[in-house]
């Protein structure tokens, strides 16, 4: 892939990674290559100009990278972009947080540039180009691609590959043999041919090196490796006969991870480069881990999709048809009030559907409020008129009222109707689970900015759960019940820009859910109502 059209930010609070990321970007023939030294600088280059790619490390002062991938996804303009997470974080729950976030990719510390250009090219080249998550597949995945072992066996880790550096051919063989059976070896006679292999595309893990050899000895083998941006970090053992305190000085000076004498016995350098070794295969291992979570999130995302699909396709249907029925002449009239409950009932889990993916986006950020003016009125009447069917059993007075003169028109929220309709259907539901038979459960429309909702009903929340109601999976000792009905509520609130609040008073046996949502601008433009400031969620 040619990059020589391309432009990247690099966002590192160090300098020094700043610098050789940027120098092995240019390396590599990227056009531009633009840095930052925090999430808030390079959020703001990014709204300045145009940027082909992100890479961004994880924990900078002022903005971290997270909270920068959080508002790049947030962003119309900017939630396209590719974005690539650098990073020595080890926390899987941390790495389930950034991969939910939307990143395009995740690169584990330390790297080389081939690994590096390895990554971008694959960025680039697929669909997290065009968009964070992946677009639908126009089949469905077959089980090679569902199944957790297939899926594993695409990130299975390469051998650790070693460069053997010496001109003496018998010590050269003797080596190379000697690691031949659990490594992948590659063996170079002089300085130069060991310089080429370290340039390719499969430069090596770790390179063993005699340092006295004709032309180009090993140390200055190696300061050409630490002179070289996209080579600088590979790690080296110095291999050699020459014992002196300053040769050891020397070959420590410039970086090596370890020095022996070729009288070492075999098992003892055998088990020198095992040691090391194993972390870079644990290194390896971490990167192989973490492509499986992003791509395992990814396909669980894109079978969601899929779902969703086939559900709306059949719940439009129901729809479609009930609508049919309704006006049909040969319809008796006793029916029509059951056909309207069961097309408003229908249209209320197209509704969910259709949610499901905003609640996703919600949850991680990303969503976008298309701030519309919502008829609240009408909305609450609608979800109590079903509630009223649904609940019928308990014989529950359901009322909804507002403190609107009558004629008068009914003030307007401005939000979402979709997300309105969800937050108070879960409010109203769980306010008529938790009421005793034969109780009422009234739902009041206070006509005041922000506009003011109240759900109330008998009984009183347990005190046990009282401070953590809107948490995720609290339940009040339903058997049936996910904990999510009340915690949606909160995030569909504070989607809204509004705010929610629960009071219980234990001497009227009453709770008391309310919810302030924004009023709608125009009709605050046409009639100056008190202000009552919403809460802070």
């Amino acid at each position: 892939m040619m990059f020589d059209k391309l432009t990247a930010l690099v966002a590192d609070d160090q300098e020094l990674m700043r610098s050789v990321t940027a120098n092995q970007l240019r390396g590599m023939g990227w056009s531009k290559v633009l840095t930052a030294k925090n999430g808030a600088e390079a959020l703001r280059q990014l709204r300045a100009q145009r940027v082909d790619v992100l890479l961004t490390d994880w924990n900078m002062p002022v903005m971290g990278g997270l909270e920068l991938l959080r508002a790049v996804r947030g962003d119309a303009k900017l939630a396209r972009l590719p974005v690539l997470m650098v990073t020595s974080e080890v926390e899987r729950s941390r790495i389930q947080d950034v991969i939910a976030a939307g990143v395009s990719g995740l690169l584990v510390k330390p790297f080389n540039a081939s690994v590096l250009r390895a990554r971008l090219e694959r960025l680039l080249s697929t669909d997290t180009k065009a968009t964070p998550k992946p677009a639908p597949r126009t089949r469905r995945p077959d089980a090679a691609e569902t199944d957790p072992d297939a899926l594993e066996s695409q990130f299975m880790l390469p051998a650790s590959h070693i460069l053997v550096v010496d001109d003496n051919p018998t010590t050269l063989t003797l080596i190379s043999r000697l690691f031949k059976d659990d490594y992948d070896v590659s063996a170079a006679p002089e300085g130069r041919e060991a310089l080429r292999i370290c340039r390719s595309q499969h430069p090596p893990d770790l390179v063993l090196i005699d340092v006295q050899m004709p032309g180009m000895d090993g140390f200055e083998t190696v300061a050409h490796l630490r002179d070289t941006p996209h080579m600088a970090n590979i790690p080296v053992i110095f291999v050699t006969s020459d014992t002196s305190d300053s040769t050891r000085r020397r070959g420590m000076e410039l970086g090596a991870v370890d020095f022996v004498t070729k009288a070492t016995p075999p098992r003892e350098l055998r088990q020198r480069v095992a040691n090391f070794l194993r972390f870079v295969e644990l290194r390896k291992q971490l990167q192989s881990d973490y492509d499986a979570m992003l791509e395992n999130a990814r396909l669980r995302e894109e079978v969601e999709n899929m779902t969703r699909h086939d559900l709306k396709g059949s719940l439009s249907g129901i729809v479609g048809m009930v609508r049919n029925l309704a006006t049909d002449d040969d319809m008796p009239p006793r029916y029509m009030d059951k056909l309207r409950l069961v097309q408003e009932t229908a249209e209320q889990a197209l509704t969910s559907v259709n949610l499901g993916g905003d609640m996703y986006k919600i949850e991680t950020g990303r969503y976008k409020l298309d701030v519309q003016p919502v008829r609240i009125g009408d909305v609450l009447r609608r979800i109590v008129e079903v509630s009223r069917a649904s609940f019928a059993e308990k014989d529950l007075s359901i009322v909804v009222d507002a403190d609107v003169p009558v004629g008068q028109e009914l003030p307007q929220a401005q939000g979402d109707a979709t997300l309105c309709h969800s937050l108070f259907q879960n409010l109203i539901k769980n306010a008529c689970e938790a009421a005793p038979r034969k109780s009422k459960v009234h739902v009041i429309l206070k006509d005041e900015n922000p506009l003011r909702i109240l759900i109330q009903n008998k009984g009183v929340v347990p005190r046990d759960i009282r401070d953590v109601f809107f948490d995720k999976f609290v339940t009040q000792s339903k058997s049936s019940g996910s904990g999510l009905g009340t915690y949606s509520a909160r995030l569909l609130a504070v989607a809204q820009h509004g705010s929610i609040d629960m009071a219980c008073d234990d001497a009227l046996n009453e709770t008391t859910v309310t919810v302030w949502l924004p009023r709608c601008a125009l009709q605050l433009a046409d009639k100056p109502v008190a202000d009552n400031s919403v809460p802070n969620p």
